[in-house]
C-alpha cells in the first residue's frame, strides 16, 4: 500500500513538472555535445549530460511550482495543479527538489570540474526565474538563459572549456525559448494584469507580444545561421536550420490573429519538432564527416 502511494506521488509529481516537456531543451543539449565532439560522444558523456539535464529541469520546474503555489491557486487556469489542488504537499515537493538538485550536481561532477564549478550559477538562475514575474517583464529572457545552459553545459562537458560556438548556440536557445514563452504567457494576460504580475504580454499587449516573439525567433534563426559560418558546418545542418525556420513560421501563422485556440499545437508540437529537427540534422552532419 505504501509502495502504491509512493508510486502515485511520483506520477503526480512528474505530471506537475510536465516531465515530457524535457524534449524542448534536451535535444539542444545533445546538439551541443555533438558539435563539441565533432562526432558521437562516448556513452558515459551522453549518460551524465542527460542526467544533469533531467536533474536541472526537474529541480527548476518543481521550484517554480512550489514558489508559485499561491499564485497558481488564484489563477483559474492553474488552480488544478497538484500543489493548489492538494494532490501533493509542499514538503514532498521540496524533497523532490533536493533529490533533483543532488542529481544535477553529481552528474556535473561526473563530467568534469568546470561543469561542477558552474552548476551553482545555473541553479541560481533557475531559482531567480521563479520570482521574476513579481518584479520584471523580462522573465521570458531569464527562462531563456536557464535553457541556454543546456547546450553550453553539454559543450563544456565534452571539451572542458567555454568556446564561442557554445555561446552562439546558447544564445540561439535563449531567444527561441523567450519567444515561445511569450506566446505561452498570452493565455494568462488578463490574470497577470489583475494580479499585478509582470510579463511581456502585460507590457505590450497581444499584438506587441506576437511581434516580440517573431523578432526573438528571427534572431534565433540568425544565430543558428551564424553558427554554420563559425563552425564551417555543411548542408545537413543548414537543412535542419531551414526546417526549424519553417516550423517556427508555421507556429506564428497559427497564432497570427492572437487566437489562442491553436496554442497547444503552436507551443507544444511545433517547438518539440524544432528541437528534434535540429538534433537529427546535427547528427547527420557530424556522421557525414
Amino acid at each position: 500500500m505504501a509502495e502504491a502511494g509512493a508510486t502515485l506521488k511520483i506520477r503526480v509529481f512528474l505530471e506537475m513538472i510536465k516531465f515530457t516537456h524535457t524534449i524542448f531543451a534536451l535535444p539542444f543539449a545533445l546538439t551541443g555535445a555533438l558539435l563539441a565532439a565533432g562526432g558521437i560522444p562516448t556513452f558515459r558523456q551522453i549518460l551524465w549530460i542527460v542526467m544533469a539535464m533531467v536533474g536541472a529541469r526537474t529541480a527548476a520546474m518543481a521550484m517554480n511550482r512550489l514558489i508559485d503555489a499561491e499564485i497558481d491557486a488564484r489563477n483559474p487556469r492553474t488552480a488544478g495543479r497538484a500543489i493548489p489542488a492538494g494532490q501533493i504537499g509542499k514538503g514532498v515537493t521540496l524533497l523532490f527538489i533536493i533529490a533533483a538538485t543532488a542529481l544535477m550536481l553529481f552528474s556535473a561532477a561526473m563530467l568534469n570540474p568546470l561543469c561542477l564549478k558552474l552548476s551553482p550559477i545555473a541553479f541560481l538562475f533557475l531559482l531567480l526565474y521563479s520570482y521574476c514575474k513579481r518584479f520584471t517583464s523580462l522573465a521570458h529572457l531569464v527562462l531563456g538563459i536557464c535553457l541556454a545552459a543546456a547546450p553550453i553545459g553539454a559543450w563544456i562537458a565534452i571539451r572542458g572549456t567555454i568556446d564561442p560556438p557554445a555561446l552562439i548556440l546558447g544564445c540561439a536557445v535563449l531567444f527561441w525559448v523567450a519567444g515561445f514563452d511569450i506566446l505561452y504567457a498570452l493565455q494568462d494576460l488578463e490574470f497577470d494584469r489583475a494580479d499585478g504580475l509582470h510579463s511581456i504580454p502585460v507590457l505590450l499587449g497581444v499584438t506587441g507580444s506576437l511581434w516580440a516573439a517573431r523578432l526573438f525567433h528571427l534572431v534565433m534563426i540568425g544565430l543558428m545561421v551564424s553558427l554554420i559560418a563559425v563552425m564551417h558546418l555543411g548542408g545537413f545542418f543548414l537543412a535542419g536550420v531551414i526546417l526549424a525556420a519553417v516550423l517556427l513560421l508555421y507556429e506564428h501563422w497559427l497564432l497570427r490573429k492572437g487566437d489562442l485556440a491553436m496554442l497547444d499545437a503552436a507551443f507544444f508540437n511545433m517547438n518539440g519538432y524544432v528541437s528534434i529537427a535540429v538534433l537529427l540534422f546535427t547528427t547527420a552532419e557530424v556522421l557525414s564527416r
